[in-house]
């Protein structure tokens, strides 16, 4: 995959015209106080590029309470995946002005926010992505501004304030950092003040894909298509200067010169990881050179402990990006590579199409600054689990070492004394469900995706839906929650496979088998007499579209069946703790 700088308006309004067919249908409502047909343009457009065929429905001009309040409004009948909800600062300075500076303004407006999101909601079942409100000139105060509460400067960032702390507590809103964005390219390019008085349309031409393109981000980590390993080359991209070359003591890095750049984009990966980014070094070295920075260079950033799968050799990158993907045993489509060279980017992007590769620019102090902008690894969630997901992968990496010492892969699932946690889904484990549902692609039955709302909402209608978390661990450490059911009680004697995801992680592990175990002696300890599942089939998750047929169940009218008198439990390698 090839990245570069955004596209223009006019690139994005081409893709209008090009076929959608076979891209998966997203519904987009916009709400908006202003002109937004450049908007819906280039989100529609932006999609394209995301393989998204995105429908959207505009709102009336401003006419956001007319439609909410309306039962019969085109907006519930549309039924969107998501609300966009914008209101523009230039209106909202307006509104201010109008209430002769009230101290209390910025809690209105959160209160307003609310409601409107409280009414959608209790008609249809979506998601929420509300805009924050960047600055505008406002020079009443001058700078003395931040000294007064009735200021409009100090309204608008306790409000963009307020609505953080609101999204982080409401499981359907997300907010789309207008500020953060305006931020790096510019107020004066973000905004056509010509465009804005004739049309009263908020954004510039080319400052709307900017727009366009983070609102697709978050609905393309909706839809599970997320990155998740961030690969590295070393020389003269985590550090300047050739290590077999120059030596330990004569490489660039720390807070002198050129060396204050490598120093930035390190404290940006070493964030990343905290995040919950994988990280793996892919270099053209001695692995005994490669390694002397992280273990003994004092202003390296990056250390061992951070890196998941380290190969360094003189092999071919993109032989060596397979085998980092073997270990790790994700898509190659989640792997970003970077890579200083582009002889080497060109060869990683023709033989693995799927890995994201940046083009990077010539000058290294702009490599930052290019990566941010390209913002790629948007996300919809985050847990505690995320912390620790490098040492997940690395413990992963000595179970595959491990392997390679058995002749017998039953010995080798012996040895590791597998342990298996099953619980219903708590407020612990709820925010790691729902981002299972969100991310797993490849084991994911029926590709189902499920917000932390509605995983709450199945919780608490014990009377339809049966939840159970599965945790695994072994002798090299846990696995953390690596699988996902959610049975449904269709009626007295039959229970629907609603969902069944694992983590790609465990594969081969025996973990399908006793989640399996766990299912039919729940049906048989309620006297359920079958269970239903279904595979709906996806890009992705062929490799499970004959999982039903291998574990015995019988196919009819499109779902797979299973008489439960007929199970007899299978014994592996697993203990339930």
């Amino acid at each position: 995959m090839f990245l570069n700088a955004c596209m223009e308006f006019k690139q994005v309004k081409a893709n209008l015209k090009k076929d959608f067919t076979g891209f998966k249908k997203i519904k987009v409502a916009i709400l908006a106080d202003s002109a937004t047909q450049y908007l819906a343009q280039a989100i529609r457009g932006v999609g394209y590029e995301k393989k998204l065929d995105i429908e959207i429905w505009e709102a009336d001009y401003d006419s956001v309470d007319i439609t909410v309040r309306d039962e019969g409004s085109e907006l519930y009948r549309f039924k969107p995946d998501f609300v966009f909800l914008f209101l523009s600062s230039q209106k909202l300075k307006k509104k201010f002005y109008k209430t002769g500076s009230d101290i209390n303004f910025a809690d209105d407006q959160v209160i307003y926010l609310k409601e409107v999101v409280k009414n959608i909601s209790s008609h249809i079942k979506t998601n929420f992505l509300l805009f924050n409100f960047p600055d505008v000139l406002d020079s009443v105060f001058g700078n003395f501004a931040g000294k007064v509460n009735s200021s409009f400067s100090y309204q608008v960032k306790k409000l963009n304030l307020e609505l953080m702390n609101w999204v982080q507590k409401d499981a359907s809103a997300y907010l789309i950092d207008l500020c953060g964005l305006q931020a790096l390219y510019g107020a004066s390019n973000a905004i056509d003040n010509r465009l804005y008085i004739s049309s009263d349309v908020i954004f510039s031409i080319d400052f709307v894909v900017h727009v366009a393109t983070n609102c697709v981000q978050v609905i393309d980590a909706f839809t599970g298509n997320s990155k998740k390993c961030l690969i590295l080359d070393l020389d003269n991209t985590l550090w300047g200067g050739i290590i077999g070359d120059d030596g330990l003591e004569n490489i660039q890095i720390g807070d002198l010169g050129i060396g204050k750049v490598y120093t930035e984009i390190q404290l940006w990966i070493k964030a990343l990881k905290e995040r919950g980014i994988i990280l793996a070094v892919c270099s053209k070295n001695d692995e005994v050179n490669a390694r002397e920075p992280f273990e003994k260079h004092p202003d390296m950033v990056l250390h061992s402990d951070d890196i998941a799968v380290f190969v360094a050799n003189w092999s071919n990158k993109h032989d060596n990006i397979k085998y980092i993907q073997s270990v790790l045993n994700i898509g190659f489509d989640s792997m970003v590579f970077i890579d200083d060279n582009p002889f080497e980017r060109n060869m990683v992007r023709t033989y693995l199409p799927d890995v994201c590769v940046p083009e990077l620019p010539e000058d290294p102090v702009e490599y930052l600054l290019f990566l941010s902008k390209l913002n790629l690894f948007e996300t919809n969630s985050y847990t505690e689990e995320d912390k620790d997901r490098t040492l997940l992968y690395k413990s992963e990496a000595l179970r595959n070492e491990a392997s390679r010492t058995y002749t017998s892969e039953a010995d080798f699932l012996a040895s590791l004394n597998m342990v298996s946690e099953v619980a219903a889904f708590d407020p612990f484990s709820i925010p790691r469900v729902s981002q299972l549902t969100q991310r797993s692609n490849q084991f994911n039955l029926r590709t189902k995706r499920y917000t932390e709302a509605e995983v709450k909402h199945m919780v608490s209608e014990k009377d339809r839906y049966v939840t159970f978390a599965f945790i695994l661990a072994d002798k090299y450490g846990s696995h953390g929650l690596i699988g996902v059911i959610i049975l449904e009680k269709r009626n007295s004697n039959t229970l629907f496979v609603d969902t069944w995801i694992m983590s790609c992680r465990v594969l081969k592990r025996g973990m399908e088998q006793f989640m399996l175990n766990e299912i039919m002696a729940y049906a048989r300890n309620n006297s359920f007499t079958e269970v239903l599942g279904e595979y709906i089939e996806t890009k992705k998750n062929g490799m499970v579209k004959d999982h039903y047929r291998n574990f015995g169940f019988i196919e009819k009218s499109n779902l797979w069946f299973y008489d439960v008198s007929d199970y007899k439990p299978v014994d592996g390698y697993i203990t339930k703790q």
